[in-house]
């Protein structure tokens, strides 16, 4: 009697070959791999042309095939979405790290600074804000956000930073506007420091505010 060969699938089981861990992850690798290039690009494509980019513009970027690109995110809005997420995400991790190991004083300040800054290089947070049908989308994103804000917001309440009577909904609805502002208006540096310096005074309690307005530029200015 002959008795089958062992085969790398198992002994005692011919003609069979167990897979190699390796081998199953490397599709799963790629996939993230691709993913990530593609919102990469996304974000660079929306930057510099706004949401109105085409999904063709974001796979040339990425130098992947068109249906790469829809084999991920199956239509515009679907990348569009993840783009907010992502990038929602990591503000939402920006403000936890400020409300646990950040100064009270000066955090909320900073935070709402960089964000402008921030929307003045890039049309793609302001530019997809606008869009309401992403935001519903990504309601839930928007409400972590949210969340955490109103604990950096309490945390410099208590720090006697902030006026007590501010609101999470309405520091976002500052940090939308000005965004909107610096980029549609294209407001320079020193004017949207000199802005920010002005609400800031407002945000703080009638005791803590400025006598008299910082030079532009200056750390008084735009924490």
């Amino acid at each position: 009697m002959t008795l089958p060969n062992p085969s790398p699938g198992g002994p005692g089981v011919p003609g069979t070959a167990r897979p190699s861990s390796q081998g199953a992850r490397r599709p799963r690798a790629d996939a993230q791999r691709n993913r990530a290039r593609i919102l990469a690009a996304a974000e660079a494509v929306f930057a510099e042309k706004g949401p109105s980019a085409s999904t063709d513009e974001v796979a040339a970027r990425a130098e992947l095939a068109i249906g790469t690109v829809f084999k991920h995110f199956p239509t515009k809005q679907a990348l569009q979405q993840a783009l907010m997420r992502d990038l929602l995400s990591d503000l939402t991790r920006e403000v936890q790290a400020l409300t646990t190991d950040g100064d009270p004083a000066t955090s909320l300040f900073g935070f709402m600074t960089r964000v402008v800054e921030q929307a003045a290089q890039k049309k793609t947070v302001v530019g997809l804000l606008a869009d309401t049908g992403v935001v519903l989308q990504v309601a839930d994103s928007l409400l972590l956000l949210r969340d955490g804000l109103e604990g950096l917001l309490a945390r410099s309440q208590q720090a006697g930073a902030v006026r007590e009577d501010a609101r999470a909904d309405e520091v976002i609805a500052l940090i939308t506007g000005f965004s909107q502002g610096a980029l549609h208006a294209r407001w320079d540096r020193d004017l949207r420091h000199r802005t920010l310096a002005l609400v800031f005074d407002g945000l703080r309690p009638p005791g803590a505010r400025r006598s008299s307005r910082p030079a532009a530029g200056s750390p008084g200015c735009a924490p």
